[in-house]
């Protein structure tokens, strides 16, 4: 079954119902099937929406990157469990290194530390606090470093 639906980002759940019971019930005629599908692509979008607007998608640094004194630029910014943090930067200059309070305040990577060296790193945000860190020599104790404390996702 096709449904001739146009859906943008603000097309509202309402709108695209009211599409749906058009497009698949003309002359007022209720069939049991229809309304599974339309309560199927209600649920759909309601998910889709959901999903949307709890995980936000940041780049460290904006426009300049991994990069240094990126230190205060989580400054202002609310950071949510599930969020993802893109990590930009040259990886034969830089790479991150996920460390706890002790590696990140003494500019040292823990044996063990997960270490990202794509230069196009992903990494999703924890409940709490996650320490970030460039684990070349120097690189940390001249600001490459951020801390960002992820909220817990509202209910």
């Amino acid at each position: 079954m096709f449904f001739n639906l146009r859906v943008s980002t603000k097309t509202t759940v309402f709108h695209l119902l009211s599409q749906l019971s058009d497009t698949m019930a003309p002359h007022g005629q209720v069939n049991p099937n229809q309304t599974v599908v339309t309560t199927i692509a209600f649920l759909f979008c309601i998910l889709i929406s959901i999903n949307i607007a709890c995980a936000t998608t940041y780049t460290v640094g904006d426009s300049s990157g991994w990069n240094f004194n990126v230190r205060d630029w989580p400054t202002g910014k609310t950071f949510t469990a599930g969020d993802t943090l893109v990590f930009k930067y040259n990886p034969l200059v830089h790479n991150v290194v996920k460390v706890d309070i002790e590696g990140y305040n003494n500019c040292e990577v823990p044996q063990g530390a997960k270490v990202f060296t794509s230069g196009n790193d992903s990494i999703a945000v924890s409940v709490g606090h996650n320490y970030f860190i460039c684990g070349f020599p120097g690189h940390c104790n001249m600001g490459l470093k951020i801390d960002i404390n992820g909220a817990t996702k509202a209910n």
